[in-house]
């Protein structure tokens, strides 16, 4: 466009020129060879940018032919060039989209259009092709090339990790990713990486220094900066909590400022403060989270938040809580757990009753079992609540990738993924519904409550326990057959072991026996019927004859 300008600038200049002279006619007189030349100024003008004309255009044909060769070479490697980066971009799309046979035939076509070395992605198509076709270790040699040219050592090394990644070598991995890091600190994926194995190790001040650097180039968005920094603070607070509590909550307390509905790092600010007696600021810190979001370690800290408080002082807490946060299943089941220690039966039952009505879960049933052993003590009212707790949804617990952990942790110990912990229920088992059949709703359940038995209990104490010594004894046993005629067995019996108890029962009804004309005879005490001695139990067996007078000794 420039050049367009230019020229029309040109043309105008020699216009204006020429207007200039025709408007100021004169003549134009040369002596030259002693011959006498006359013209018009115009005429003379003329001639002299014909003359110049002239003289440009032969010198543009004698450069055009002077460098005819090497314009042609050029226009042919040009012509070539762009063939092997078309072939170029036509293999990247094939192995992007995993055809294999295209992105193999591409390559051999690009390597023969363009040098490796002037088009260092010949490498990377190479290495993709590799990869689809399952030539892991010829990728890797290509990426291993890609990572020492300095166009392409991001690149290489990326794929490096991915590569280390699927072998599993967590250690190679680190490496690469760390190299990556210091060499490009703008890498979001080398930054994370490295970030990740920096907090698997427990480095946790060099993984906030990286931290730092990488929000100072704006690697990472503010947020999930913030995020992670705290996540990396409660871990050192967490570290230092036995042994420097100060240090844990000036830890815990700058998460908070960066994630203030961090709960691990309210936990740990409230317990360092707890430690150093200062129950109304970690009680504060307690409060602030529980209006958030209630949670059970929330509560469970903040009732017993000093040592010594009664069982109604925890009550009292507990009730607290519940002002705070009305109308929730955590805070009914926290003051239900509160009043069973304190010995408020009704109270604890009416909450977890209510808490089941709300949401419906294990620990709110096993609770409502406590409660019943407690109050009632009846085994059918227990079982029944203990039915509902297995039919019930899990309670939520700190998971990530499908691991559970009864405490919360800063980095999973199966991907190694920081921040991966959540607060929810786990999913290794599907719960079924609180009641099949006719029971749908708690309501139903607590209707179908079995009634509290009215068995008389009965209490067994030992006294003492004795044993004499082996001496046999023989029982004469007469047992009425078909038949008439009397049998008589012997029997010597094991050793009798004495022990004398303390029973109170119920005295069972009397036994009535009657001989065969309906008189009433009394049972002979000194008769034992034996264990031995009877025909064989057997409906196929017939008893034709009286059993003879059989002799058994038991050892």
């Amino acid at each position: 466009m420039i050049r367009i300008l230019f020229f029309i600038l040109i043309i105008l200049a020699l216009g204006a020129g020429f207007s200039w002279l025709a408007d100021r006619p004169g003549e134009l007189s040369l002596i030259w060879q002693g011959q006498r030349i006359e013209m018009s100024l115009m005429v003379a003008a003329t001639l002299l940018a014909s003359l110049i004309a002239a003289v440009l255009i032969t010198i543009w044909i004698i450069r055009v032919v002077w460098l005819s060769p090497h314009s042609i070479s050029r226009y042919f490697r040009a012509r070539k060039r762009d063939r092997g980066y078309q072939s170029l971009s036509t293999g990247l799309i094939a192995a992007g989209a995993g055809d294999a046979n295209l992105a193999r035939k591409m390559t051999a076509r690009t390597k023969g259009l363009l040098s490796a070395d002037q088009e260092p992605l010949i490498h990377l198509l190479e290495a993709q092709t590799a990869l689809i076709e399952g030539k892991y270790d010829d990728a890797r040699k290509k990426f291993e090339l890609m990572a020492d040219d300095p166009e392409t050592r991001e690149l290489g090394l990326r794929g490096l990790y991915l590569e280390a990644k699927r072998l599993g070598a967590n250690e190679a991995a680190r490496q690469y990713a760390e190299r990556a890091a210091d060499k490009a600190p703008h890498l979001p994926w080398a930054t994370l990486a490295a970030l990740d194995y920096r907090g698997q190790t427990a480095q946790w001040d060099e993984a906030i220094r990286l931290i730092d650097q990488s929000r100072a180039a704006h690697v990472l968005d503010r947020k999930e900066a913030d995020r992670k920094k705290a996540v990396l603070l409660t871990a050192r607070a967490s570290d230092k909590l036995e042994a420097d509590p100060k240090g844990a909550r000036d830890d815990a307390t700058a998460a908070l400022k960066l994630a203030e509905t961090l709960m691990p790092a309210g936990l740990i600010a409230a317990k360092a403060l707890f430690r150093e007696d200062n129950l109304r600021k970690g009680a504060s810190i307690l409060e602030k989270l529980w209006k958030h979001e209630p949670h059970p370690e929330v509560a469970r800290l903040y009732v017993r938040a000093r040592n010594g408080d009664s069982a109604l002082d925890r009550l009292k807490r507990a009730n607290k809580l519940e002002a705070l946060k009305p109308n929730n299943a955590i805070s009914l089941a926290t003051v239900a757990e509160a009043a069973l220690e304190a010995r408020e039966l009704s109270l604890a039952r009416s909450k977890a009753e209510a808490a089941a009505r709300l949401a419906p879960s294990e620990s709110v049933f096993l609770l409502l079992a406590d409660i019943e052993e407690a109050d009632t003590g009846d085994d059918g009212r227990i079982r029944h609540w203990m039915n509902q707790a297995l039919k019930s949804p899990r309670d939520p617990a700190w998971t990530a990738d499908g691991v559970t952990s009864p405490d919360w942790l800063p980095v999973s110990p199966v991907s190694g993924q920081l921040d991966a912990f959540e607060w929810k229920a786990p999913v290794s088992q599907l719960s079924g519904p609180v009641e099949e059949g006719t029971l749908s709703s708690i309501d139903a359940a607590i209707r179908a409550l079995p009634p509290v038995s009215t068995t008389p209990v009965v209490s067994i104490t030992p006294v003492r326990v004795e044993e004499e010594p082996l001496k046999p004894q023989v029982v004469e046993v007469v047992e009425e057959m078909p038949d008439p005629q009397p049998v008589t067995t012997t029997v010597v019996q094991q050793p009798v072991v004495k022990a004398e108890t303390s029973i109170e029962i119920e005295k069972p009804p009397e036994t009535v026996i009657t001989d065969a004309v309906g008189e009433r005879k009394k049972p002979e005490a000194s008769v034992t019927e034996p264990f031995f001695g009877h025909a064989p139990d057997d409906p196929g067996v017939r008893k034709d004859k009286p059993l003879e007078k059989t002799t058994f000794r038991l050892f």
